[in-house]
Formats: structure tokens, sequence, C-alpha cells
């Protein structure tokens, strides 16, 4: 049984429940489908055993959703917990183990592990995954969430889809054409035409949706409100996609014809004494109103009876007033399906919005993350290169310890001799140092040096070798200068004849004087081995490419 004791607190959230749930409120937990994994038995609520949505803990160490708790408190009046309940059936009839509000707890440290759970979205199509605490969030603005439409008709759709359905598919999305008073879906209000007082103005526009659909891709059109000053002219799909996205632009130039219609009817008198050209005359007026809007008002203005002329005129006005209403009324209809529209996509709007803030605060919280794992990163790798270096050193004396001879005698192996000879004749290397070695375990430290293309008198024909002593860590305590006698042996392979060749040290020369650099000037033997005799067929100086060389001091001279 968990105890939360430690991570728990008093929840002031329980108090004042309402009387009913609220909505999505039982059950209340996440469902178990939505995790990557089979959630742990601690991450279910006791109750409707869904993942723990705001996880409370009574204090009998049980859990609950948040939303249970209220719904268990409303509907029991003697409430006992369900998993003790389950696992001693006696515990109903115990007053004592009765629950109440102030006996469930905040589970914080249960819902800190909860809600970094790994989680995906169950709306099919959805490809999100992410931890608990980021779900709901999602979930107000997945685009493949299951929504009903916003205007009441009761079906469900994704929520990518929703602006479609308006436009397209909702039944509740209907306007009344003021003129007919037909109820139409925004694609029939597109397409609708009502019905005209004249058979003749029905006849015109047959024949114009004719010649439009028979020569659109022939020959270009007018816009139908050229005769009031649009200038635009088009192939019929372009025309109708001008008129139907230039309503303003078209009602205003309506405005100044009607305007000016009426400024000239306004004084029939001081029209027929004074022709201003600012105004337009009664049969200009006519003559550029009638077609576009009746198209079959013919009146007379030859001068004659003022009564019958000023009856027309009020003819034609109202039958202008009547078109210009009826074209706004389509038009605010048009307005009223386009606002709908616009709010449900602004809504939309606003969830990505704040999904690409999430977005962006999540992303920048990773190049932190990024950032301090490549400094992490670059000072590992300057450790390593230190300790490759370290090792290095230590292989380098480990190597030395190996070869290091405290007899006084060495025998040095060189292999690539051949190489070794073209780079001392082209003076890349023309001397090479053996590995130091001592003549006792606590006695002088030398080595020897090669030129395998001589050196001095023996450049060129001979091989020259010398022995060199070295400063070594006893020198304080050794006598001094060296006395010893040293021996040089060539080896032949195949044991038939060593070179050797000896000397004594002089003891006048500082090269056997103690040391006071790291090592003295070589001294030896530069005519130490002929270069002829060094492939010769009869001996094996050098075999598979590799010599021997072996030095003997001689302590005990």
């Amino acid at each position: 049984m968990a105890s939360g004791s430690a991570n728990v607190t008093s929840d002031p959230s329980l108090n004042g429940v309402s009387s009913t749930p609220g909505e999505n409120e039982y059950p209340s937990g996440f469902p178990q489908s939505i995790c990557d994994e089979v959630p742990k038995e601690k991450y279910l609520c006791s109750n409707c055993n869904n993942v723990l949505n705001k996880a409370r803990q009574t204090v009998c160490g049980h859990r609950y959703c948040l939303a249970c708790v209220n719904w268990l408190v409303r509907n029991n009046k003697d409430l006992v917990c369900t998993k003790c309940k389950e696992e001693d059936p006696s515990v109903e009839s115990d007053t004592s183990v009765l629950l109440t509000l102030d006996q469930f707890y905040n589970d914080a440290a249960i819902n800190k592990e909860i809600l970094d759970l790994k989680v995906h979205c169950a709306n099919q199509g959805c490809p999100w995954r992410s931890t608990l605490k980021n779900f709901e969030d999602h979930q107000s603005q997945c685009e493949y969430a299951l929504i009903p439409c916003n205007i009441g008709c009761g079906i469900m759709v994704q929520r990518k889809t929703l602006a479609t359905h308006l436009e397209r598919g909702c039944p509740n999305n209907k306007t009344t054409c003021s003129s007919c008073a037909g109820v139409l879906t925004p694609r029939e209000l597109q397409k609708h035409v009502c019905p005209s007082s004249s058979d003749k103005k029905t006849a015109k526009a047959d024949k114009r949706q004719k010649n439009n659909q028979s020569g659109s891709s022939k020959k270009k059109e007018p816009c139908i409100f050229s005769d009031v000053g649009c200038s635009f002219k088009g192939y019929a799909d372009k025309v109708k996609e001008h008129e139907s996205c230039s309503h303003v632009g078209h009602l205003q130039l309506l405005l100044d014809v009607t305007r000016a219609l009426q400024r000239t009817l306004s004084s029939p008198a001081e029209r027929g004494q004074h022709e201003s050209p600012d105004f337009l005359q009664p049969g200009q007026c006519c003559a550029s109103l009638a077609s576009p809007i009746e198209g079959e008002i013919e009146i007379e203005t030859d001068g004659g009876d003022p009564g019958v002329s000023d009856k027309a005129f009020s003819l034609h006005d109202d039958q202008v007033e009547l078109a210009v209403g009826q074209q706004l009324d389509a038009i605010q209809q048009r307005v009223q399906v386009m606002e709908n529209i616009i709010s449900a996509l602004n809504r939309e709007v606003e969830k990505t919005q704040l999904s690409v803030i999430a977005l962006e605060r999540d992303n920048d919280s990773s190049q932190q993350i990024i950032e301090h794992l490549e400094t992490k990163v670059a000072e590992l790798q300057q450790r390593l290169v230190r300790k490759d270096i370290h090792i290095t050193s230590l292989q380098q004396c480990i190597s030395a310890q190996q070869d290091v001879s405290y007899d006084g005698t060495f025998l040095w192996r060189l292999c690539d001799v051949s190489q070794s000879l073209r780079e001392a004749a082209s003076g890349q290397k023309i001397s090479q140092y053996s590995p130091a070695f001592y003549t006792a375990r606590y006695g002088f430290k030398v080595c020897m040096r090669l030129y395998l293309n001589g050196d001095g008198v023996g450049k060129g024909t001979h091989i020259s070798l010398f022995f060199v002593i070295m400063k070594g860590e006893y020198d304080p305590i050794l006598s001094w200068p060296f006395r010893h006698k040293v021996t040089f042996f060539f080896i032949d392979q195949n044991q038939r004849e060593h070179v050797i060749d000896a000397f004594r040290p002089d003891l006048s020369s500082a090269s056997f004087h103690r040391p006071v650099s790291e090592m003295n000037v070589a001294s030896g033997c530069p005519l130490f081995f002929p270069l002829v005799k060094l492939r010769s067929p009869k001996h094996a100086y050098c075999k598979d490419d590799t010599i021997y060389i072996k030095c003997v001091v001689d302590i005990s001279s």
C-alpha cells in the first residue's frame, strides 16, 4: 500500500463541489490506451481504473482522480475506500473507516511521475507523441480530433476540416434570400439567381449565360458594371472572379450614379433652365442605367409633357433602388457566411499560435541542453587527449624498462635497414641512437650511435659506430673519468664470422668525463664495417633487412 505522507498536502479544491458531474468529469482519468507502455498499478485510479488525473491519496494509501473523488463524495453518504472494500468486505460496516473530503490529499510525487509518462495521440491519423503533461494541450488543438460543428448541426468533423464543412456541407449554415425568401447554403447562394420580374430579363440572362459558356475561352468580355464606369475586361471565368470579389468598387460606382440621378431629379424646373455639366441629363441617365439594370425600359425625353417625364424618372429611380437593394442583400448574406468561416479559422489560428509558442519554448530549451552537452563533450575530448598522451608516455617508459640492460652488455636489433640506408645517404636521417643501458645496476648510463652511411673518414664507404656516455642518475657516486674497455660486435647471422672492434677510453678526452649535458660527444670506430660487405653472399650480416649490433663494456678492466 502506497504512502505519500511526505509528498501530499491538503487539497482545498475539493471543497464546494457541484451537485452534478461536470462535462467529461466521470470517468475522469486518462485512458490507458494512450500510453506507449502499460502503466504501472500505482498510476491507476482505484475507481475508474484509468491513469490518474490530478491524483488524490486517501489516509489508507489508495489513489483516486480528483473528479472521481468529487463524484464519489457527492453520490455516497457513507463513503468507504473502494480498494479497501475489495480487500476486506467487512470494512463497509465499520464507521471508523468512512472517508470525508478532508481525508483526501494532493499526491504531488505521483502526479510528477504520471506527467512524465510517454504517451501518443489517440485520434486516428495523428502522429503526435510526447509526455502526458502536454497531452491535454495537444488534444485542445489536434487537427485530427473530432469536434461538433460550431453552429449546431450535430455532425462531428475533424478540426482541420471544419472550415470546409461550414462552407460546403453544414445543413445549418444557411441564409435566406431577401428577394425570394429562399433558404440557401453558401454554395447554392453563389449560384442563386432570383426570379426576374420580366421574361425579357430572364431571356437576356439565359442568353448571356450561354454566350459565356460557349465563348468564354475565345473572346474577352466587359464587366457587367462597365456601363457605370468599371473598365475591367477579360475571359468569362476572369470576369466572374472579378465580379465576385469587387463588390465594394461596384457599389461605389452605383452609388455615384444614383447620387447624380437624385440631384438631377430633385429640381426639374431648374434643370430645364440651367443645364450644368456636373449633372447627368435625364436621357443620359436613363441610357446609362437602363441597360445594365433592367435592360427593357425606354423613356422619351424629347421635351414633351413634364408630368410624364417626372413619372418616368420616378419609376426608373424606384427600379434602380430595388436593384441596388437586392445586390446589397446578396452581398450581406455572403458576408455573413464568410464571417462564420473566418470566425472558425481565427480560433484555429489562435490555437496554432499557442502551439507554435510552445514549440519555440521547447526548441529554446533543447538548444540550451544541446549547447551544454556540446561543452561537456569538448571537455571530455580534451581529457581523453591528455590521457592518450599520458598512456603513450607510460608505454614508452615501460618499453625502455623492458629493453634496458644492467650488466654492460646490450644487443641492438635494427629493422628496415634498406630504408635507413637510403635516408642516411640522402641526409634525411644520418644517425640513430640505441636505447640506453647501464654498466651495472647503479653504474654508468651509456648508449651507441650508428652512422649507416659513415661519418668522418668513413663517410660513404663504411658503417661508423660510436660509444656515448649519457647523464645518469648515479653519476655523483661513480668514479670519473670512464676507464672501461668497450667492444663492438657486428653479428653474422649465419654464425660464421662476426666483425669485432674494441677500444679503450682516452682519459684526457671530454667524451669520457662526467657529462654536463644530456650526453657527451660520441667516440668510437668511424671505419667499423665496410658497406660493400653488408650484402656479402658468404655472410649474413644483413638478413631479412635486419642487422644485429652488440656492445660489451668490460667492467672488470
